[in-house]
């Protein structure tokens, strides 16, 4: 498995992105760029090689393709295709290294203070598949919005990318020390992945404390000290960061959202929402709505 490691003292260089959908068959032409290219499979399967190596981009699978490579489709893909394009150059140091390289580097990260010894640098497996995929769709809708907005100062779309870049390496690195973990750990994140998966259910730390057989108190207490968070506040959470992912790529209603993150009570949601955010469900899903989409 290899990676790309980049030094982010500076932001990567945005280029150009986008979201492409096409509802015809279609292949991928032959090409070589001087940039980086990042893939999010959102539908269907991108039949995509690198040189000699091919890949299948599913939904949610991450392909990083490198410069002065050729890249081409192998396969006709189905019409339905769409996935998430963005072009990028780095602008510090950067080499692509092996797994054995980026253990040792992680061992090293374990063993020193992170205040003594800032991280400036990210890991991006080359073709991979995300946990979170709820992060990575909201950070790339926001970069698209930006990206298509004119802004006076371009850099916005730099420290955007810079930060889904980080946010894929993070997630990477979580899935490496997990092995690491203590059974409590374990069972924690077991918890944290249930309440995901049914974060549309009416849930409650009732309902989650009889799921996992623990005392609703002594789960409560539990998922504090591990998470500094309460596990009420983490449902909160959780639900408000779906209806995010909902407002920024759906045409459903807010009460229509409501529903989908397991609130009955529309006029709860709504207040649920602007005390974690600021802003209505309505302002937040205009402040996001600029997406460049291509089909060709």
């Amino acid at each position: 498995m290899k990676f790309l490691k980049v030094n982010i003292n500076k932001p990567v260089h945005f280029i150009s992105g986008g979201q492409f959908i096409t509802e015809q068959p279609w292949t991928h032409s032959q090409r070589i760029i001087d940039s980086f290219e990042i893939i999010i499979g959102i539908n269907k399967i991108l039949y995509i090689q690198e040189d000699n190596t091919q890949y299948e981009v599913k939904p949610g699978d991450v392909l990083l393709l490198l410069p002065n490579h050729v890249h081409k489709g192998y396969i006709e893909c189905d019409g339905g295709l769409s996935f998430y394009w963005f072009h990028f150059y780095c602008q510090e140091y950067h080499e692509i290294i092996d797994k054995s390289a980026v253990n040792d580097d992680l061992l090293l990260m374990s063993t020193h203070s992170l205040s003594q010894h800032p991280i400036t640098d990210i890991y991006l497996p080359l073709f991979w598949t995300p946990s979170n995929l709820d992060r990575i769709n909201i950070l790339s809708q926001q970069l698209l919005d930006v990206a298509n907005s004119n802004y006076y100062i371009y850099h916005s779309t730099n420290y955007l990318l810079t930060s889904l870049l980080i946010e894929l390496s993070e997630q990477y690195i979580a899935l490496e020390i997990k092995q690491n973990r203590t059974q409590a750990d374990l069972n924690l994140e077991r918890i944290k992945e249930w309440i995901r998966i049914n974060i549309h259910n009416d849930i409650s730390v009732a309902s989650i404390a009889e799921k996992f057989n623990y005392n609703k108190t002594y789960l409560s207490r539990f998922f504090k000290q591990k998470t500094g968070m309460s596990l009420l506040k983490y449902l909160h959470y959780m639900k408000i960061r779906k209806a995010k992912q909902l407002l920024s790529s759906t045409s459903y209603s807010i009460k229509e959202i409501s529903y989908k993150v397991g609130i009955q009570d529309e006029k709860y949601f709504m207040r649920l929402f602007k005390k974690h955010e600021n802003m209505t469900p309505s302002e937040f899903r205009k402040a996001y709505y600029r997406i460049h989409m291509n089909n060709n």
